[in-house]
C-alpha cells in the first residue's frame, strides 16, 4: 500500500520538474483532503466539526488543471514530460488523462496512480479544445489530456494555497505550493463520487466517498462556510447543484439514508463522530429540492 509519504514525495518530484513553468496544480482526491486536515491543524483553526476520522489511505493523485492550461496547451508540454520522465505508463482506455508507476512489487496496491482533470465542459465551449463527458483533449495535442468534472463548477473559485515541503526521490529538501478545492466544490465532487459508487464492490460501495464528505465539512474554517453560503446562492439554480440537492436529500438526509449507512460502515468511522451536525451542516448548504419535500 502506498504511504501518505510516498505520496507527497511522488507530488514533489513532479511539481520539481515543472517549476520553472506557469502550471499551478490544483490537489483533490483523498490526497487533497489529507493535505487540507493538516494544514488545518497546522495553523489551529477553528472549524465546523471537531470529531474527525483518521485519514484514510490512497495511493492516487487527482490532480486537476485550471481549464485556461489546457486551452492554451503549450504551456502543458513541461508536464507531459515531467510524467515520462519520472517513469508513469498510460493506463490503457485512459491515454494521456490516467498514468500508472508501478511499484517494486509490481501490484495495483503498490502502484502509484495519476488522474489529470479539469472543470466543466462548458469551460472549453469556443476554444480549441475538443471535449466530451469523458476527455477534454487540447489542440495542438501535447501529449496531455485531462477529464472533464462538470460538478466542480466552481473549481477556480476560492482556492486554498498550501506550502508542500519534504524530500525529494533524490533525498533533497524542497518545497513548492499547491492548491486546495473550496470545500463547497469538494463536497460537489464527492457527492457525485458517491453515487457514481454506490453500487460498486471494487469501490467499497462509495464509504469512502462518504467519509470524505464528512471530512471535508470536519475541517471547513468559518470563513469558507460563510463562502460556500455566498457559492449556493450563486448558482442556485444550476442543473448540476440541483442535482447535488437531490442527492443529500437522497442519501444524506437521516441517518437511515444509505449514504449514513455507507459512511458508518467504513473502516475509518468513529462513534464519536458528530453524525447530527454533519447531516443538518449539508441540508443547509443543499437544501432539498420542492420535490423532495413534497413527497
Amino acid at each position: 500500500m502506498i504511504a501518505i509519504t510516498d505520496l507527497k514525495t511522488a507530488l514533489l518530484d513532479l511539481l520539481h520538474e515543472v517549476r520553472s513553468t506557469d502550471i499551478k496544480i490544483i490537489v483533490g482526491g483523498g490526497y487533497g483532503i489529507y493535505l487540507k486536515a493538516a494544514h488545518v491543524r497546522q495553523i489551529d483553526a477553528q472549524t465546523f466539526l471537531q470529531e474527525w476520522p483518521e485519514p484514510r489511505s490512497t495511493n492516487d493523485l487527482d490532480l486537476f488543471l485550471r481549464p485556461e492550461l489546457l486551452i492554451e496547451s503549450e504551456k502543458l508540454k513541461p508536464l507531459a514530460e515531467a510524467i515520462a520522465k519520472l517513469g508513469y505508463q498510460v493506463v490503457r482506455g485512459a491515454e494521456n488523462y490516467q498514468f500508472v508507476k508501478p511499484g517494486p512489487e509490481g501490484t495495483e496496491a503498490d502502484s502509484l496512480k495519476i488522474d489529470i482533470l479539469t472543470g466543466p465542459q462548458n469551460r472549453f465551449e469556443g476554444t480549441p479544445v475538443k471535449v466530451d463527458t469523458r476527455r477534454a483533449k487540447p489542440r495542438p495535442s501535447v501529449g496531455i489530456h485531462a477529464h472533464p468534472v462538470d460538478e466542480a463548477l466552481t473549481l477556480d473559485k476560492g482556492l486554498l494555497p498550501i506550502t508542500l515541503g519534504g524530500n525529494l526521490s533524490s533525498g533533497d529538501p524542497w518545497e513548492t505550493e499547491v492548491f486546495i478545492p473550496h470545500p463547497f466544490t469538494f463536497l460537489m465532487m464527492k457527492l457525485f463520487a458517491f453515487r457514481d459508487r454506490l453500487e460498486d464492490a471494487n469501490k467499497e460501495f462509495g464509504r469512502y466517498h462518504a467519509l470524505d464528505l464528512y471530512m471535508i465539512l470536519a475541517t471547513t474554517t468559518e470563513q469558507e462556510w460563510e463562502t460556500g453560503l455566498e457559492m449556493r446562492d450563486q448558482h442556485d439554480g444550476e442543473p448540476v447543484i440541483e442535482e447535488a440537492r437531490q442527492l443529500v436529500s437522497e442519501y444524506f438526509s437521516t441517518l437511515e439514508r444509505v449514504g449514513m449507512i455507507r459512511l458508518r460502515e467504513s473502516p475509518y468511522y468513529r462513534t464519536q463522530m458528530q453524525l447530527d451536525e454533519f447531516i443538518s451542516a449539508l441540508q443547509e448548504l443543499f437544501p432539498a429540492p420542492l420535490s423532495f419535500v413534497s413527497t
